[in-house]
């Protein structure tokens, strides 16, 4: 049963990815005083990229055409590991939180070596770009949930998501997973996903040299991810027990649309109220994310 729950929960969350991201975009049209598109328009550009040829290069090898299934495959599995309508609906016999960030770093793998693959000097740049920023951004991902496991004394998201815990360590750690989150997402102000200058690229430079089906398998695969950073953030670090511990679906899954509609809200106004930094800057940012995540880990070995 616990299966076919987390195969529904991946299923759901893969089909409401999309929206998410639209509502994000719509949100920041609003604030802009700007009509912008409708909140589905990234499913009219999933169908309109699927319907095109690919245009492929004569340098490419196996691994350009085979890692947009893999990112995507990553995401997806990523998905079933993470908790998010009800508590405990994950696939915990195959691994923790360690398994989440592995898998998504595996998907990042192939596709940075995708952007190499190609020989473009703009796939080059974004790949080593993309490096630096996860080289960094990981270690605080990792450190923010292990200062959550310490305080639920497992490193189980399942175990995690049943009994929630408030703390103060716990509000420090979704700040710091919240920064990551950012970086992870290719979000203002570390990157910014509506520009093509090669000065400010990192994931649409990885992607530069991709069309038709697997640029759709790529849009779909960073939509996904996306919502596993925010599952991670308001169904494991800030769950609502009374709510989620209620066995009705259609409920559960209504109080985590509201959870993620909030961050949505929250992503939307940062990107309006702040201006892109520097790519040496971001490394400023995440020290100071993770000097919040070893906070949260000092608080919650010593029960705050």
């Amino acid at each position: 049963m616990e299966t076919i729950l987390a195969i529904i929960q991946a299923v759901i969350i893969v089909i409401s990815a999309p929206l998410v991201s639209g509502v994000i975009r719509k949100i920041k049209n609003n604030l802009r005083m700007r009509q912008g598109p409708g909140v589905l328009q990234p499913y009219y550009n999933l169908a309109k990229y699927y319907a095109k040829d690919e245009v492929v290069s004569e340098h490419a090898s196996w691994i350009f055409k085979t890692a947009p299934l893999i990112v995507l495959a990553t995401a997806i599995t990523a998905t079933m590991l993470v908790p998010a309508f009800l508590p405990g609906v994950a696939l915990r016999h195959m691994g923790d939180f360690l398994l989440v960030i592995f898998v998504l770093a595996a998907g990042r793998f192939f596709l940075s070596l995708a952007g190499l693959d190609t020989g473009s000097a703009f796939g080059g740049m974004g790949s080593s770009r993309e490096m630096f920023i996860a080289g960094l951004a990981e270690p605080v991902a990792l450190l923010a949930l292990f200062a959550v496991a310490l305080a639920h004394g497992t490193t189980s998201l399942a175990t995690i998501s049943v009994a929630p815990i408030f703390r103060i360590s716990t509000l420090v750690s979704a700040a710091a997973l919240f920064v990551v989150t950012v970086a992870e997402t290719s979000r203002v102000p570390v990157d910014n996903q509506e520009t093509h200058l090669e000065l400010t690229m990192v994931h649409e430079a990885m992607v530069l040299e991709y069309s038709g089906r697997s640029l759709a398998l790529i849009d779909l695969a960073s939509h996904v991810k996306q919502m596993v950073f925010f599952s991670l953030i308001v169904a494991v670090v800030l769950p609502v027990g009374g709510i989620e511990g209620m066995t009705h679906l259609p409920v559960a899954i209504f109080a985590y649309a509201v959870k993620i509609l909030c961050i949505a809200c929250v992503v939307a106004v940062l990107e309006v109220s702040v201006a892109k930094m520097r790519l040496f800057r971001v490394a400023d940012l995440l020290a100071f994310a993770a000097a919040m995540a070893g906070l949260a880990v000092v608080l919650a070995a010593g029960g705050l």
